[in-house]
């Protein structure tokens, strides 16, 4: 999405292990660093010469009741200030016991492959045996009654890129590599989230779109690994610009939509008129490709500019609370009263080492706001 994370939080979600990677100090070094801001306004097609039109596959068959079961998502991403072992541990575990405390019956994790300019994806764990940080939410998902999605990402930090939504390659060679790699590693992942609920092909890489054939593909050989219903995740600006919805279940949206003008006073009013808005294109998207929408990530930062830049990790100003509260709480309203929309997965929650320093879920303003959409 065109806004900020910090490591594992903001619009960076999370650090570098291994050999080869980001080393554990560098990862520190980025965490005091914080986040970048994310570019607004940006080209959208990709540098190299894509493959050509493919002709759409037919829809999916018999997928109906398992869509049909993603109704009514209320979500938390479960972000990490590190590489993604915390999800393995008891903090994770304690998390979800207390969100669902709150009211929330679905959870996500993102896991992480690396990505290179040179179009390489290295892996960060040795994935051929089950990782308790995959295996467990999983399990412990099933055990307290609740839904699970698995949303891969791709690191790019100590790269050129400043978020996915950048990622492209300038050679033919690079593509080549990059879609061979990330195949690789996806349907691996893929295998290894058998039990999860709802599957995400990949997040943000708006500017691969482009390369219909080679996503097809990939969307083919997942669904022969993984049985449950597939979705991809663009940006808010990006989303009608893929083209190959028809082969996925569900429709995923990154909705970090701009709901006032710049220079606007962000009114509850303002909010709810911009939401409005958003919904009337949403419910013509899905009704044109007749797929209901999940809102893969949805958050605001506690900023008074959050309704304008709902992707900016600047943090303050005057009013900074009520603005946050009001935006989210407008959202929750409408995706309640939405048919199109299945639900949403709030941008995010950290399992432990406090939480994030942006987008945070943690505040108690924010949790009171969850508590009476979502609370039982």
């Amino acid at each position: 999405m065109a806004h900020t994370r910090g490591l594992g939080g903001g619009r960076l979600s999370g650090g570098r292990p291994g050999a080869g990677m980001i080393p554990f100090t560098a990862v520190v070094s980025l965490l005091l660093v914080g986040a970048a801001v994310y570019p607004y306004d940006r080209a959208d097609a990709p540098t190299s010469q894509p493959s050509s039109k493919p002709k759409p596959t037919t829809r999916p068959v018999a997928r109906s009741t398992a869509v049909d079961a993603l109704r009514g998502i209320e979500g938390m991403m479960i972000s990490c200030p590190g590489s993604g072992r915390e999800w393995g541990r008891q903090g994770m575990v304690d998390s979800m016991v207390e969100l669902k405390a709150m009211g929330l019956n679905w959870v996500a994790i993102h896991p992480y492959a690396g990505i290179r300019a040179d179009g390489s994806v290295p892996e960060w764990f040795d994935l051929s045996t089950p990782p308790e940080w995959l295996t467990r939410p999983i399990a412990e998902a099933k055990r307290l009654g609740m839904k699970i999605m698995i949303k891969p990402h791709l690191g790019y930090w100590g790269t050129k890129f400043s978020w996915r939504g950048e990622i492209t390659f300038d050679t033919a060679e690079q593509w080549e590599r990059f879609f061979t790699q990330y195949r690789r590693w996806i349907l691996r992942v893929a295998e290894l989230s058998k039990g999860a609920d709802l599957f995400v092909v990949a997040t943000e890489l708006d500017k691969t779109l482009a390369h219909e054939k080679e996503w097809r593909s990939i969307i083919r050989d997942v669904r022969a690994r993984y049985s449950g219903p597939l979705t991809f995740s663009p940006n808010w600006s990006d989303y009608q610009r893929v083209p190959f919805w028809d082969a996925l279940d569900v429709i995923g949206v990154h909705a970090y939509f701009p709901l006032v003008e710049h220079g606007e006073q962000p009114t509850r009013t303002r909010i709810e008129a911009g939401w409005r808005r958003v919904v009337g294109e949403l419910r013509a998207f899905s009704d044109k490709h007749r797929k209901p929408i999940v809102f893969t990530e949805l958050g605001y930062n506690r900023s008074a500019i959050t309704a304008h830049r709902p992707w900016d990790a600047k943090t303050g100003g005057d009013g900074a609370n009520t603005i946050q509260c009001d935006c989210l709480d407008v959202a929750m309203r409408t995706i309640a009263g939405e048919e199109k929309i299945l639900g949403a997965f709030l941008w995010k929650w950290f399992s432990e080492k406090g939480p994030p320093r942006d987008f945070s879920m943690h505040d108690d303003h924010v949790r009171a706001v969850i508590k009476a959409r979502w609370g039982q």
